[in-house]
């Protein structure tokens, strides 16, 4: 990859040291397009009116040498849901349930997560089309969901919007939304006003993260113009494994931790996949992610937390 890629002008050092930087854990708020970290006060959290976790990549199934028990990393993810110090309204799944779309795999996920006792949203990652080209999956998580699996629903005075990506991906190839969907999401948003919220989620990022490992969406453009007239956006993936965040204009874009394995950051080994770090490292580079909305504040509150919590 050249210095400058095409994900908005970065330069691959400056983002290797923004991803760096968003690991620390703070919470990350926006402000006229700038990112900053600052505390998110007892009276801010008490009257917020929403707050909700993301969770991505728990791998159910896997067992090789990055993480030989998934399961029971997915299990403290759900834990430092539980002491969080607000119940989330919901939670939010970026995909990669399941490591081979099989439905023991998918079941075992869902009752884990299902324990917490709150709603629970998910769109696909690859690893969960294996089997019927996703209907083992939507079977479990998509039943009211529109063709591959795509879906919103309104929250608190927020819209939000679950996109699938991952249909027909080719190794090492770039996420599709496909012109079916993008019809779908120009309708979705045409009565929402320019004043409301909107949170995107999807599998793998809406903007090209590193091209070369197929870190980015063919046609996520078409989805972000779509997304340009509102205020405050909020785009939320997983796939990567690690933490890369970044703003554009009224865009906030965030990926979240696995709660399964880590992979190398872009362009730092030949290829990605699972990276096996030492056993006590390991809670330090898995997680889950805290978002919350405060009426009155122009952007979500992001906090990420790791398994080091639990």
């Amino acid at each position: 990859m050249s210095e400058r890629d095409d994900a908005g002008g970065l330069r691959r050092r400056e983002m290797l040291e923004c991803m760096a930087w968003a690991g620390t854990g703070m919470l990350w708020t926006l402000a006229g397009g700038v990112p900053g970290s600052q505390l998110l006060t007892s009276a801010e959290a008490a009257t917020s009116s929403l707050s909700f976790v993301q969770l991505s990549d728990d791998h159910i199934g896997f067992n090789k040498d990055a993480n030989p028990d998934v399961t029971g990393t997915l299990r403290k993810a759900t834990a430092l849901v539980a002491k969080l110090p607000r119940k989330p309204d919901f939670i939010i799944h970026t995909g990669d349930v399941s490591h081979l779309s099989k439905p023991e795999e998918l079941d075992l996920a869902k009752q884990i997560i299902s324990e917490l006792g709150v709603p629970l949203y998910v769109v696909p990652g690859e690893h969960d089309m294996l089997i019927e080209d996703g209907g083992t999956f939507r079977e479990r998580f998509g039943k009211d969901t529109k063709g591959s699996g795509w879906f919103s629903f309104d929250h608190g005075g927020v819209h939000f919007v679950g996109l699938v990506n991952v249909v027909d991906l080719k190794a090492g190839g770039l996420g599709n939304l496909g012109d079916e969907q993008l019809a779908w999401l120009t309708a979705d948003l045409k009565p929402h006003g320019a004043s409301t919220p909107i949170v995107v989620f999807a599998h793998i990022p809406l903007w090209t993260i590193y091209a070369d490992w197929g870190w980015g969406t063919d046609d996520g453009a078409k989805a972000l113009a779509l997304l340009a007239r509102f205020g405050s956006v909020t785009v939320l993936n997983g796939h990567i494994h690690q933490i890369v965040q970044k703003v554009e204009g009224n865009i906030a874009f965030h990926t979240a931790r696995s709660t399964g394995f880590p992979q190398p950051a872009p362009g730092t080994a030949p290829s990605p996949g699972p990276m096996k770090v030492a056993p006590d490292v390991l809670p330090s580079v898995l997680g889950i992610t805290d978002v919350t909305y405060v009426p009155g504040k122009e952007r979500l509150a992001i906090v990420d937390h790791t398994l080091v919590e639990a």
